[in-house]
Order: structure tokens, then C-alpha cells, then sequence
């Protein structure tokens, strides 16, 4: 325990140190944002990456907090899964390659003999899809790493509860290197998660899932790991259902997701990570509860309910920007100027 805690610790200042510190370098090779306005260096991937995966192979090598070989393999991989993020960060990736890339990384740390393999290509699947509904929640200053902070913490109760000591210390270590992170995106943002941290993170969090529910009852199973990553589910589905409903691209990047729509209804920029944060929360303890056996996996129904509701009402909420007068003023002026060049040429 003590060991945990000093590691944690530990990851948690190395994050920050790093998120910091790495801002002009991301800067300079234009590892920005490029949905915002003002250049927000992605420097915070790299760090959680750096740190999670710094600490807890440090700590294995050291004896303190032994991963096992599974676990040491699932960290490599999603280390690979973070450079893939982080190559789609410096340049435009067409968008399937991140989704082929994280199959293919997850297809190594699938634990068949336990799985089968035809859950283990299911289990291939759903990491895939988790981890890039959980990359499409960094689109709120705070909301990414909130929601995977919380969700660590919740794989590794579950953890915790089969003795699997090492994945639980990887999982600690990660929420950990989100809560440095978060020194840093909380609004006003000054470091973003980008493709490379939001990649690893909705990573290993997919694939511990997995790991944890491995051999065990398919029910319960999809029961927990649907509720540890409600948030990115509800907020893909959004996604999706809106973008259908508009007879637009589903693959094609627009402010129409959870975060988006949820500060057109007036909340704050700090109440969305509080408020989607909160919501998380809420399904890990119910993953929690039916993994241990406290709980039915119908629970997982209320979850699902809950996130339906949310879909529902904000899926016909517009998605335009909403100028301020100032900015009406400033945007009219810019339209004629705009029009009267054009005419003048």
C-alpha cells in the first residue's frame, strides 16, 4: 500500500512536470489543437504516457509493484497505441487508420485462453470501439481527464477485487499521471490530451476491462464494462444519431458532442467535466457493484436508460456558435469587408 501510494504520488508530479514542461517543444513542431482558435499545445499525451509508463515499469523492475507479464504487455501496447496518437496529432491520419491501429495492438493483449476466441475477437472489438469513443470526450477543457481519472479509479476496484495486484497498481498509477495532467487542462486550458493521450488512456482502461472480466460470465461481464465507459458511449452515440439526423458525415469532425451541447444549455466551462464526471462516477460504482456481485447486471439497464435520456434531449439542441453582441458586431463587419474585397477583385 505504501509502495502504491508513494507511486502514485510520484506519477502525479511527474505528469505535471512533464505537461509543463514539454509546452514549447509541442508548440514548435505544431503539436496543436486544431479545432481552437489560439495554438493549445497537446503536450499532456505525451506526459501521461511518459509518466504512467515510466512509474509502473520503474516499480516492476524495482520489485515494488510487480505488473506480471500480461499486464507489462497491455502497458507496451498502449504505449504503441500513444505513438500512433501522437503521429495523428502532428499530421491528418485518414480515419481509420487510429481504429485498424488499436485492433491491432489489442489483438496482442487479449487474453484468448481465458476469452476463447471468439470472445477474444468480440473483447478486440469493444476495445477498439471504447477507445475511440473515449479520444472523442477530449473535446472540453478537464472533460477527458476527469472521466479517465474516475474510470481508472473504478478497473481498479474491480481489480482490486480478483487480487490482480499489478493491474490495479498500472491503473492507480494512470489516474494518478490524469490528475498531473489536470493541473494543467483544467479551464482555461493551457496543455490539451490530443490523440496520443486520449489513444492510451481509453486504451488501457478498454483492455484492463477486459482483463479483469476475462473467463467470467458474458452477462455480467458486458453489464461492467458497459458502465465503466458510459460517458464515451452516450457521447459517441450523440455523435452518431446527430450527424445521421442531419444527414451529415458521420466520420467528419463538428462541435456536436456531449460537452458542446451541454454548455449550449448555459452550464459553465467547469461544470461539464464536474457534471459529466459526476455521471461516470455513477456507472463505475454500478460496475463495481455488479462485478462484485452486489448488484444484478440488469443494473446496468439503468445506466444505459440514463444515458438514453441524455441523448435524447440533447440530440436536437443546436450546434452553431452563439456570438456574444460584441462578437455579432465583429463578425457582421468581417462578413461585409469580406464581400466588399470580393466584389473590389
Amino acid at each position: 500500500m505504501l509502495y502504491g501510494i508513494a507511486a502514485a504520488a510520484a506519477t502525479l508530479l511527474l505528469s505535471a512536470l512533464l505537461t509543463g514542461v514539454l509546452r514549447v517543444p509541442a508548440l514548435r513542431l505544431g503539436i496543436t489543437d486544431r479545432r481552437r482558435r489560439r495554438p493549445l499545445p497537446l503536450s499532456g499525451g505525451t506526459a501521461v504516457a511518459l509518466a504512467t509508463v515510466l512509474v509502473a515499469a520503474g516499480a516492476d523492475a524495482a520489485g515494488l509493484l510487480p505488473l506480471g507479464a500480461g499486464v507489462g504487455r497491455m502497458a507496451g501496447a498502449a504505449g504503441c497505441v500513444a505513438l500512433l496518437g501522437l503521429a495523428a496529432d502532428l499530421r491528418r491520419l485518414r480515419w481509420w487508420v487510429t481504429p485498424a491501429g488499436t485492433a491491432v495492438a489489442a489483438a496482442f493483449v487479449v487474453p484468448y485462453e481465458e476469452t476463447g476466441v471468439a470472445a477474444g475477437v468480440a473483447a478486440v472489438g469493444w476495445i477498439v470501439v471504447a477507445t475511440a469513443a473515449f479520444r472523442a470526450l477530449d473535446h472540453a477543457d478537464g472533460l477527458a481527464g476527469t472521466v479517465g481519472a474516475v474510470g481508472a479509479f473504478g478497473a481498479a476496484a474491480c481489480a482490486t477485487a480478483e487480487l490482480m495486484d499489478g493491474l490495479a497498481a498500472l491503473l492507480g498509477v494512470l489516474a494518478a499521471a490524469l490528475a498531473g495532467f489536470l493541473l494543467h487542462n483544467w479551464f482555461p486550458a493551457r496543455a490539451g490530451l490530443g490523440a496520443a493521450g486520449a489513444l492510451f488512456t481509453g486504451f488501457v482502461l478498454a483492455s484492463s476491462a477486459v482483463f479483469v472480466r476475462a473467463g467470467q460470465g458474458i452477462g455480467a461481464g458486458a453489464a461492467v464494462l458497459y458502465a465503466l465507459a458510459a460517458i464515451g458511449c452516450a457521447d459517441a452515440a450523440l455523435v452518431v444519431l446527430g450527424r445521421r439526423l442531419d444527414r451529415r458525415a458521420v466520420t467528419r469532425g463538428r462541435p456536436d458532442h456531449l460537452g458542446h451541447r451541454l454548455r449550449r444549455l448555459g452550464l459553465a466551462p467547469r461544470a461539464v467535466p464536474v457534471l459529466l464526471g459526476a455521471g461516470s462516477a455513477g456507472g463505475a460504482l454500478v460496475a463495481v457493484c455488479v462485478h462484485t456481485g452486489r448488484l444484478s447486471p440488469g443494473a446496468a439497464w439503468w445506466v444505459a436508460a440514463a444515458a438514453a435520456v441524455l441523448v435524447l434531449v440533447l440530440v436536437r439542441r443546436p450546434v452553431t456558435p452563439v456570438f456574444r453582441p460584441r462578437q455579432r458586431v465583429a463578425s457582421a463587419s468581417s462578413q461585409v469587408s469580406e464581400r466588399l474585397r470580393v466584389r473590389s477583385g
